[in-house]
């Protein structure tokens, strides 16, 4: 619709003309229960008030609103026709005062896509939940703003909701007269203010802490989920990593927590992991454990917890102008997320984690053609919706971590603290931290900025080691390498660790060096006369953002003895490096597979286990040369049983080894393996076929034709909930049947029918590397469809088909081609479409590499 797209120069336009004064939003959602009355979508009454100030009067601007209609729009007193004034997306204010107030009554449509007011019915009892999702701009799908972060204003919610129901907000409320009224919010952007609704279970809890200054800090605690996944909740935990996180944030930033209440609710068909709206965090309901995971999964939920936390401080209390700056707040939570973790929680070893899995997915994003420098150039909001990505997230807190390496810890949090103190309610741009950090630190940010955030791509550090005579280290170097594309050398504060096998076969670490890596070649000094290592590993304790290689002997110690790695953040950090070298085609996939079948089983970190497990799959299935697929598949489902079998009874190991054992499978004794537990005529010892691994279990048997139909539907029967449903939904569609996966197009390309959790779970069990010739028709289908859904549907919906229907699996040139033929058609397509189509094309150019690489290895 025209407008909807809000650009940049629209933004800072707007702003530098309007002022916003306060926002009295009045929503009736007694329409979210009952039978729906029309053809078109269901809908609620949004009343909205704004006072605001014009710097030109006279002048004309405009207001957001995504609406199917509008009753009334007043202007200063004056009514407006709003079939006039009111295209769609934005209702146009002309001849503006100095003081405004602007009253528009629409009616706005509940959301099934996770966009706006979103309307979720339970299956299990029929209740009907509501939750609001705004970032970057979805607000105006519930009330008339100005939808761009750097107006912010206070807010006045009020809500009429079925009986028996309660409403939560951003301030605290109160029932009277059947109206929830909520108290006035601090000055916040748009995309953070907040409404949940419905007959959740609450449970409730208290942080008390006594201030430097003597005060007592009080804040209710709140944590809500749907009532069909209350016997599951473990609230408590949730409420401990609060206040830990809590606790830390106090001691390390100096700004008590602005926000007065601390809700957390856990929501149904969430297309995010979580949203820091202020005293209103929300999550995806996924964070509740229906059954046994493994305490990653644990740890990965307080991080979220965490993360949002940060964004109290970083996004909500100051927050960036408009979306270029984004990492302002996403990467600083990314980081802080990793750093309470570590220094709170229960979860010391989180930087292992972070190692490991975060960076993996920066690594990935910023070898990407869309990759970006950490402070991006947005456009306009589609590319806003893009840039969540990983090089925002992960290499800006990858970077910031360096910064701390750089500038120290004390340098760094005392900026922080300053940066909050200066900004308060405000909106900033870059140099504005960059210049808190410049007087705490004195290190110059500008040149340290123009280095790590306003460039893009990774480097590549290798060891380079001559010997002497006598065995001893003669001179060590670290050699830096860029991608032509992006040849920035970068300065690196690095540690090089030196490490060697004891008499005992533990391959440890004897002599170690903290040094600045600039330009091609840095000698490190320190090392020389050391004896000679047989591991040299260049970013030891990942104090910077780099691909990491090996010099020839350390890739043998490697192959021969990376099991014996005993320190747990050195071993993460060299299989990460190795998966960097089978995505580059540098180590063939059959290498990495064979390292993970013989070592994974001694893996201490669950966390790391399981992202080998990811890495193994994906090596081969999409690294292994065509020929050499089913060998490569069937090794990993031998490795996988054996160590099923070999795992300590009832561990997370065994767990693990389970889920990964399923996702393999793909020989018939697998496949009665799977039955047998599931029908229980076969036991392991003390693994428990919960309800999770039972639907885990059957997604692998239904895409290779062993679970019909019938079978599906009576496992729903026994777990007929949302998730039940969703788990349903997926292995039908897995299912290898030519009329299951024209359904599933038909259902997922062709109609807006299904919710945004049932299109990803149809996409999930549509997609099955088991099932190239099957999909192959697809890939034409799939190029003649895109942009019209990219025009038709939702932004979310429209990610969710073009990144998740991509013919990966047909990969083979004549998909390059097709791909390519499309892109060089389409030059005029949406920029954010084709950026989502060129990624594609990427990490299908990247997997032909792989396979030729493998091939080559004979």
């Amino acid at each position: 619709m025209p407008g909807e797209n809000l650009t940049r120069d629209e933004a800072r336009e707007r702003a530098a003309l309007l002022s916003v004064d306060g926002y009295e939003v009045s929503l009736d959602l007694r329409s979210a229960t009952g039978e729906h009355d029309g053809d078109g979508p269901r809908t609620f009454r949004s009343v909205t008030t704004v006072r605001f100030r014009c710097a030109e009067p006279g002048a004309s601007s405009f207001a957001d609103l995504i609406a199917p209609s509008v009753t009334a729009v007043s202007l200063n007193g004056r009514d407006l026709d709003p079939g006039q004034v009111f295209d769609g997306s934005r209702i146009l204010l002309e001849d503006l005062a100095a003081d405004n107030e602007l009253v528009v009554d629409a009616r706005c449509a509940y959301s099934r896509t996770g966009e706006g007011m979103h309307r979720f019915v339970d299956p299990e009892d029929g209740e009907v939940y509501l939750y609001t999702q705004y970032e970057p701009a979805d607000a105006r799908r519930v009330f008339a703003n100005f939808e761009q972060p750097d107006l912010k204003a206070p807010y006045r919610f009020e809500v009429r909701a079925p009986e028996g129901w309660t409403v939560w907000s951003n301030g605290a409320g109160e029932l009277a007269d059947g109206v929830w009224r909520f108290a006035e919010t601090k000055p916040i952007s748009t995309y953070i203010t907040c409404v949940v609704a419905g007959p959740y279970h609450y449970v409730t809890d208290r942080y008390e802490r006594v201030l430097e200054d003597g005060t007592r800090l009080e804040i209710p605690l709140g944590a809500m989920c749907r009532k069909g996944l209350a016997p599951h909740f473990d609230a408590d935990d949730v409420f401990l990593i609060t206040k830990q996180g809590l606790d830390f944030f106090h001691d390390h930033f100096d700004y008590p927590y602005p926000f007065g209440k601390y809700d957390q609710a856990f929501v149904p068909e969430y297309n995010l992991g979580a949203m820091e709206n202020p005293g209103m965090v929300t999550f995806r309901e996924e964070f509740i454990f229906r059954g046994k995971v493994t305490r990653a999964s644990y740890e990965g939920r307080a991080n979220v917890i965490l993360h949002e936390m940060a964004h109290m401080w970083f996004g909500d209390l100051v927050t960036m102008e408009w979306w270029d700056d984004l990492w302002l707040k996403e990467s600083f939570a990314d980081f802080m997320g990793a750093f309470s973790l570590v220094g709170a929680t229960r979860f010391t070893d989180g930087w292992i984690t972070f190692a490991n899995r975060r960076k993996a997915w920066a690594y990935r994003a910023d070898q990407l053609p869309s990759t970006h420098p950490v402070t991006a150039d947005i456009r306009d909001l589609q590319d806003a919706k893009l840039n969540f990505d990983g090089i925002t997230y992960a290499k800006g807190a990858s970077v910031l971590k360096q910064l701390v390496a750089y500038a120290g810890q004390d340098a760094f949090l005392e900026g922080a603290r300053r940066y909050f103190k200066r900004h308060a309610y405000g909106n900033t741009r870059l140099g504005d931290l960059l210049s808190v950090l410049e007087e705490t630190s004195g290190r110059d940010m500008a040149a340290w900025s123009r280095a790590w955030l306003e460039t893009a791509g990774v480097n590549s550090l290798t060891p380079q080691v001559l010997l002497r005579a006598d065995g001893t280290v003669d001179e060590l170097a670290v050699v830096q390498e860029a991608a032509e594309s992006h040849p920035e050398l970068r300065p690196h504060r690095v540690a090089v660790g030196l490490y060697r096998r004891t008499d005992a076969g533990a391959l440890e670490r004897y002599a170690q060096a903290e040094t600045d890596v600039e330009g091609p070649r840095t000698v490190v000094a320190e090392l020389a006369g050391a004896d000679a290592p047989e591991l040299v590993l260049v970013n030891d304790d990942d104090l910077t953002y780099c691909k990491t290689r090996f010099d020839d002997t350390s890739l043998a110690t490697l192959r021969e003895a990376l099991g014996d790695l005993t320190d747990p953040l050195a071993r993460a950090l060299c299989w990460s490096a190795l998966w960097n070298m089978t995505r580059d085609a540098l180590l063939p996939a059959r290498d990495f597979t064979e390292l993970v079948l013989r070592f994974a089983g001694r893996e201490t970190d669950i966390g790391v286990l399981q992202t080998l497990h990811a890495w193994a799959e994906s090596a081969a299935v999409h690294y292994t040369a065509p020929e050499r697929r089913e060998e490569a598949g069937r090794r990993l489902a031998e490795g996988a049983a054996e160590q099923l079998r070999a795992a300590g009874e009832g561990s997370e190991q065994q767990l693990a080894w389970a889920r990964f054992f399923a996702r393999v499978a793909c020989g018939r004794d697998d496949f009665e393996l799977l039955a047998s537990l599931l029908d229980g005529t076969v036991t392991l010892p003390g693994l428990e076929v919960d309800q999770e691994l039972r639907w885990a279990f059957l997604e692998p048997l239904a895409a290779h034709g062993a679970a019909d139909g019938k079978r599906l539907d009576e496992e729903l029967a026994r777990d007929d909930t949302a998730s039940g449903r969703r788990h349903h939904v997926r292995c039908l569609a897995a299912r290898p049947s030519e009329a299951v996966k024209a359904q599933c197009w038909a259902q997922v390309v062709e109609s807006d029918a299904l919710s945004n959790a049932l299109v990803e779970a149809t996409i999930a069990g549509f997609a099955q590397p088991s099932q190239r010739e099957l999909l192959a028709p697809y890939a034409e289908k799939y190029f003649a469809a895109i942009e019209r859904v990219w025009t038709e549907r939702s932004i979310q919906i429209g990610m969710d088909v073009v990144r998740g229907l991509f013919p990966s699996y047909e990969d083979s040139r004549a998909t390059l081609d097709a791909t390519d033929a499309w892109l060089a058609s389409h030059e005029d397509a949406a920029p954010a479409l084709r950026r989502l189509v060129l990624e594609a094309r990427d990490d299908l150019a990247r997997a032909l590499r792989g396979q030729a690489c493998d091939a080559a290895a004979g």
